[in-house]
């Protein structure tokens, strides 16, 4: 329906650009003395059509009804020889001529833009697919905006998977922004949506993440020997509210209740990249989270944006304003931090940012099981059915 309105606006305005050009050059022949001079502005119609961002047809009907025009009143109101109106027309023609192929040249570059719009997108979905409402017990939302206008994905990347381990969610945060940073997003997701099934733990998940950090920066033909690394946040969850994190170098979550505070899961590993090959395998942190209650993962594009005045984002008065209500929603939380950060920023982003927010769901209490009523026993044949009824 909305398409069918911006549809119907657009050709009002094709049609009342060129008609209204028209209209007021005619006027001013009609009511100037000398009226002829102005009529030979009538060959800009065709061109003000094809401005406007007219069809090939539209170009075509606003110059016949101006060569009509132009007709009426070089022979009716001007005393113009046939020379003029030879030149004002050979003029309007030429217009015409130059609108029409303008016009057609532009209808085939968007035909194509929107194709290669519709291709980014669905590459940019598969990338970065979209989450699950629920998944083991949880309930996800999140929220992405990048630095790139018109780009859906940049350096920032997360996943959430049901694995044979439990639920196992990644957020992270590759060097630099925007479409630069997608071919080391790639090579992550891809990565980890591998490891996260076959890896009995966050370690071994993390060691995989780390070596095809490195192979896909040697396999890069611009500059292997650049030094490129990502923070990310690695988390296990189970059923119960037990989770596992390890963090090499992304910011702390934020534990989502009645009192929302950044969660201290101890001093984090340096980012994937950067890792000692040869020191000991990464510890998780642990924890558990109560029914209800949630995480918010984020990446460092929220806490760093600024106003126009330089102003950092109040990220912990925003998220305590977004979780008052209760019982806590995954995706109220992870819209209003997005609405938040646009309107602190009025839109102009510096980094990319990525919202990610993770909620136990409450356990359902079912009302207790109705004990069975025992059969009645049959009666037999011959008893009487009260005290002192004979028996037939």
């Amino acid at each position: 329906m909305v398409e069918r309105v911006d549809g119907g606006l657009c050709r009002l305005r094709w049609g009342l650009a060129p008609v209204g050009w028209i209209v007021l050059l005619g006027g001013l022949a009609w009511w100037l003395p000398d009226g002829g001079d102005v009529v030979a502005g009538l060959a800009v119609a065709p061109a003000v059509t094809c401005a406007v961002g007219a069809r090939r047809r539209w170009v075509l009907g606003s110059g016949l009804l101006a060569l009509g025009m132009l007709g009426i009143e070089l022979t009716d109101r001007s005393p113009v020889g046939g020379g003029q109106l030879l030149g004002a027309a050979g003029t309007m023609l030429a217009v015409m001529a130059a609108g029409m192929c303008t016009a057609g040249r532009r209808t085939r570059m968007a035909a194509e833009l929107d194709r290669t719009r519709e291709i980014a997108l669905a590459a940019q979905h598969v990338l970065l697919r979209p989450l699950p409402d629920r998944i083991g017990g949880w309930t996800v939302a999140s929220a992405y905006l990048s630095a790139s206008r018109g780009a859906h994905v940049g350096g920032d990347f997360y996943e959430v998977l049901a694995t044979p381990f439990g639920v196992r969610a990644l957020i992270g945060d590759a060097r630099g922004h925007g479409l630069p940073a997608i071919g080391m997003v790639a090579a992550l997701l891809g990565s980890f949506r591998e490891a996260a099934h076959q890896e009995p733990d966050l370690a071994g998940v993390l060691h995989r993440l780390d070596g095809a950090l490195h192979r896909h920066l040697r396999d890069r033909a611009d500059d292997p020997a650049a030094e490129e690394f990502a923070t990310l946040q690695l988390l296990q969850l189970g059923e119960d509210g037990s989770f596992q994190a390890v963090n090499c170098g992304h910011p702390q979550p934020y534990l989502l209740g009645s009192c929302s505070y950044p969660l201290p899961l101890g001093d984090p590993l340096p980012p994937l990249g950067l890792l000692d090959d040869g020191a000991a395998p990464a510890v998780p942190a642990g924890g558990r989270i109560a029914a209800g209650e949630g995480l918010l993962l984020y990446t460092d594009g929220i806490q760093d944006a600024r106003d126009r005045s330089g102003r950092f984002f109040p990220l912990p008065d925003t998220v305590l304003r977004t979780t008052a209500p209760a019982p806590l929603s995954g995706p109220a939380v992870a819209a209003g931090l997005r609405t938040a950060v646009q309107r602190h920023t009025g839109g102009r982003l510096a980094d990319d940012m990525a919202v990610l927010v993770l909620i136990r769901e409450a356990a359902v209490r079912l009302p207790p099981p109705v004990p069975p009523v025992p059969p009645v026993p049959p009666v037999p044949r011959g008893t009487p059915l009260c005290s002192g009824a004979p028996s037939r």
